[in-house]
């Protein structure tokens, strides 16, 4: 059971960090195919993509939407009176 040792845990958070990443480049930017023949002129797609995807990462976090907080249940009141 590969899957059960703490090293492959390891490797599983790093690539289950990225791929939201990899997701959002995909769907938004169209990045699963290059514009582009070439490495160089793919290479540059990749940064400009990498860019616009920060810019929109960082353009949702300024505008940081309000949430209102939810209200708990009566049983997570009771769990956490008695805790």
């Amino acid at each position: 059971m590969e899957q059960q040792t703490e090293a492959w845990q390891r490797r599983y958070a790093i690539r289950a960090g990225i791929e939201a990443t990899i997701s959002q480049n995909v769907r938004t930017c169209g990045l699963r195919r290059s514009r582009y023949r070439g490495l160089a002129r793919t290479h540059v797609q990749h940064i400009l993509t990498a860019l616009a995807c920060n810019l929109t990462r960082v353009a949702d976090w300024i505008a940081e939407p309000t949430t209102t907080r939810r209200r708990s249940t009566r049983f997570h009141a009771l769990c956490t009176a008695t805790a």
